[in-house]
This record gives C-alpha cells, sequence and structure tokens, in this order.
C-alpha cells in the first residue's frame, strides 16, 4: 500500500537546484589558484561552519584560502561570495516545477537546506524558485542536517506529524537522519530514479517528470 504525504520537504543543492555550472567551479579555482581537484576538497572543508553561520563570508573564504598557502584580498573575497551565490543559483529540470505543482494541489511543502546566508540570499532572489509553505536554512538556526533538531523545527512549522512526511535530499546521512525520525525519505540521486521510487512508494496527485 503507497504513502499518501500531506508535506514533501525539499533539500535545495542538487535537488531542486541544479549542479554548479563549471565556469563557476573554475573561476572560484582561478582566484584560489588551485586546481579543480583541490578546490573540491578544501571547498567543503569548512562548509558545514559556513552553513551554520559559526564562520562568516570573509572567514569562511580565508580558511579555505589558508588550506591552500593562499591570501585573499577583499576584492578577490567579494568575488569569490558573489560567483558561490550565483553558481548555486540553477534550477533543476523538473523539481521546482513539481513543488509548485504540489503545493498548488493542497500539498504542504518546505524547503529544508544547509547554506550560508549569501547564498540564501541569493537564491532567494531567483524568479524561478517556487513558493513554499515553510522555508528552513541553517544559516538561520545555526546548525545543520544531519542534526535532529533543523528537521524538528521543520515538522513544527508545517504542524505535520513525522509519518505524515515525503523528504527529498541528495545526501545519504541526511536521508538516513530524516528516517531515523520517522519521516519517510527518498535520497535524491536524479530526477528519473527518484520519480520511480517515489511513484512505487507514495500516493501523489502529480508525478515527478
Amino acid at each position: 500500500m503507497r504513502i499518501s504525504p500531506k508535506a514533501v520537504i525539499f533539500d535545495y543543492g542538487n535537488v531542486l537546484s541544479g549542479a554548479q555550472p563549471a565556469a563557476d567551479v573554475q573561476s572560484m579555482a582561478s582566484i584560489l589558484s588551485v586546481s579543480l581537484q583541490r578546490l573540491a576538497g578544501i571547498y567543503w572543508q569548512f562548509r558545514v561552519e559556513y552553513d551554520a553561520a559559526a564562520l562568516d563570508p570573509a572567514a569562511y573564504w580565508n580558511a579555505v584560502a589558508q588550506t591552500a598557502s593562499r591570501t585573499l584580498t577583499p576584492d578577490q573575497i567579494s568575488s569569490l561570495i558573489e560567483i558561490d551565490s550565483r553558481s548555486w543559483s540553477q534550477p533543476a529540470p523538473s523539481t521546482p516545477q513539481w513543488a509548485s505543482d504540489l503545493r498548488a494541489a493542497g500539498l504542504q511543502t518546505a524547503i529544508l537546506s544547509n547554506m550560508p546566508f549569501p547564498v540564501r540570499d541569493y537564491i532567494l532572489g531567483c524568479a524561478w524558485l517556487p513558493n513554499f509553505d515553510v522555508r528552513l536554512f541553517s544559516c538561520e538556526m545555526g546548525l545543520c542536517k544531519p542534526e535532529p533538531a533543523i528537521y524538528r523545527n521543520c515538522l513544527t512549522k508545517l504542524g505535520v506529524q513525522p509519518s505524515e512526511v515525503l523528504f527529498l535530499d541528495d545526501r545519504r546521512a541526511n536521508v538516513r537522519a530524516a528516517e531515523a525520525l520517522g519521516w519517510h525519505a527518498v535520497l535524491f540521486i536524479d530526477p528519473a530514479s527518484a520519480a520511480r521510487e517515489i511513484e512505487q512508494r507514495f500516493s501523489l496527485p502529480l508525478v515527478l517528470k
């Protein structure tokens, strides 16, 4: 028997948004004078602290640069903040429209995302981002997924029970944390595989394309 959720909760990065454009990633690597492979490591090294607002933007980028034995100018930091924020602003092919259509069909929807303030401010200005009943970002709470408190806060704001939720996230640890709290969750690898699993397990008024 398929489950009929009352709310669908979306991660943002690589679920509602597409992957960071290669040109933006290359631009950040060039400013830091590192290879793309090196950037992939140091970019995420301090990201949890940045997403939780334990590091402000300048402190985050200086920490990244210092790891690569680089020193940044204020102008370079400003450029990195802008490029990084922009790099997360491309919509995924189908998920945003599906989220909008689900809400129009009467389900509650939410964003639950690890995200620093500059990226949050940038993406909230994107015309393609649909309306949600709840938008909850790690920078606002000072903690990140997979911490249980951020999940519980989202649930409280929606006013639903754990068993009434479908949660989509591209990180296995975040999915497992949600399931440990009684949520129904799907690991979002790509729209096609997510759509197949959702159709098998859940009864929803609209299908993810």
